[in-house]
């Protein structure tokens, strides 16, 4: 009975649901052949800190980079200190130096990869920021992911877009950047569905003419741009620029709604993956990438579309709070012990919402244990109001 749960529904009802359609995700050994690909990797809250969690949250190290290791003995590589991470939604700079030293450190030690995100979010957007301060701060935060022995991905600045007078402007600032990085970057193209304040970014809010500046960008610094991510959830745009980048410029997926069909690709080239969805959907990931590898075409879209609801749900409007339901995920899997959240985003999604990608979880079988994962999401419920009953398997 411990995988019996009182689920809310949108009407104001509730119904009952019995979890239990786990599946066992056999992965062989090796890494992926045909694709890269990149979990953007959340962090957690230390649950016990006395600090501000709102202003002043410390991190559980333990937790956050115990996750990483677990993504990294899948297989995966991890994108570190991006949006997923709630890069400049919860997690400033200071905080950001630090989770980069440490999953820097952990990656040399696992032997895993690591890309972590520079941007220019120690500068606050306003009146007296200029382009000199942009280049000055995309400077320093290059400087410490190549101290670090990182890839760097040379994330969207708002402080840019707000200063910006025209894409020449942007031209410029992304020039004088690359042209000084020791190795090819990812540049990152963030639409304004995740981040509001980077509408009209690369100088223009038609994304036709927006493009059309990124990709002058990157075939004017070729030699220096290993690929781009772009996260605009549109997958003909996607396709559409994957065709026009220079030879050799990879394009990697941040499409949470079309990943599978980006990544398989098509006559004329396809997307590695660099998603924040992996993070919650990591075992079918690696084992849909294996399949591919191996050509086993069905197997491949078998594993990945059934995880599509759920990141579709995970990432349904407001799109920048899906964060939440990724931790969510790792709570239920029992990657960490509580569900506490920097900024306190753990409140960012309603019971109604919970209780659904609980559900929708189950059905693409990623509850690795469905019957802790029941139990803790009946400790979710009861602290809504939605009573349960008693625990029974003695497994918290």
């Amino acid at each position: 009975m411990a995988k019996q749960l009182t689920l809310p529904d949108k009407n104001g009802k509730s119904y009952e649901y019995h979890a239990g359609n786990h599946q066992a995700f056999i992965l062989p050994e090796g890494p992926f052949k045909s694709r890269i690909a990149f979990s953007a990797a959340h962090v957690v809250c230390d649950p016990l800190a006395a600090s501000d969690p709102v202003l002043k949250a410390r991190i559980d190290w333990e937790n956050t980079l115990a996750y990483r290791r677990h993504l990294w003995s899948l297989g995966l590589s991890v994108a570190e200190a991006m949006d997923t991470a709630q890069r400049g939604m919860g997690l400033n700079w200071e905080q950001a130096k630090e989770l980069i030293r440490r999953a820097a450190a952990e990656a040399k030690a696992e032997g895993g990869r690591i890309a972590c995100g520079a941007g220019t979010d120690q500068l606050l957007p306003g009146p007296s920021v200029t382009l000199a301060d942009v280049q000055a701060a995309y400077e320093e935060q290059c400087g410490f992911v190549e101290q670090h022995n990182s890839q760097i991905i040379l994330m969207a600045s708002r402080a840019l877009a707000d200063c910006a007078q025209g894409p020449e402007d942007y031209e410029r600032i992304y020039a004088n950047i690359l042209r000084q990085v020791s190795k090819p970057v990812i540049l990152h193209w963030l639409g304004d569905m995740f981040d509001p304040s980077l509408k009209g970014y690369w100088g223009y809010k038609n994304l036709d003419d927006a493009m059309e500046v990124c990709l002058n960008v990157i075939w004017d610094n070729k030699d220096k741009v290993d690929g781009i991510k772009i996260s605009l959830l549109d997958a003909s745009r996607e396709i559409e620029m994957r065709r026009l980048l220079p030879p050799g410029v990879k394009m990697y997926t941040g499409d949470d709604f079309n990943y599978p069909e980006l990544i398989k690709g098509d006559e004329h080239g396809y997307s590695h993956a660099l998603l924040g969805i992996f993070d919650a959907i990591a075992p079918a990931a690696a084992a849909a990438l294996h399949a591919l590898d191996e050509g086993d075409d069905d197997s491949y879209h078998a594993l990945l579309e059934k995880t599509v609801p759920l990141s579709r749900h995970i990432f349904q409007a407001p799109t920048y709070s899906y964060k939440t339901g990724i931790v969510f995920m790792a709570y239920l899997n029992g990657h960490q012990s509580h569900f506490r959240m920097i900024g306190g985003a753990e409140s960012a999604r309603s019971i109604v919402h919970l209780s659904e990608l609980f559900v929708l979880a189950d059905q693409a079988g990623l509850l690795s244990d469905p019957e802790l994962a029941a139990e803790r999401m009946k400790l979710i419920l009861n602290l809504a109001g939605v009573r349960q009953e008693e625990y029974s398997s003695g497994k918290l």
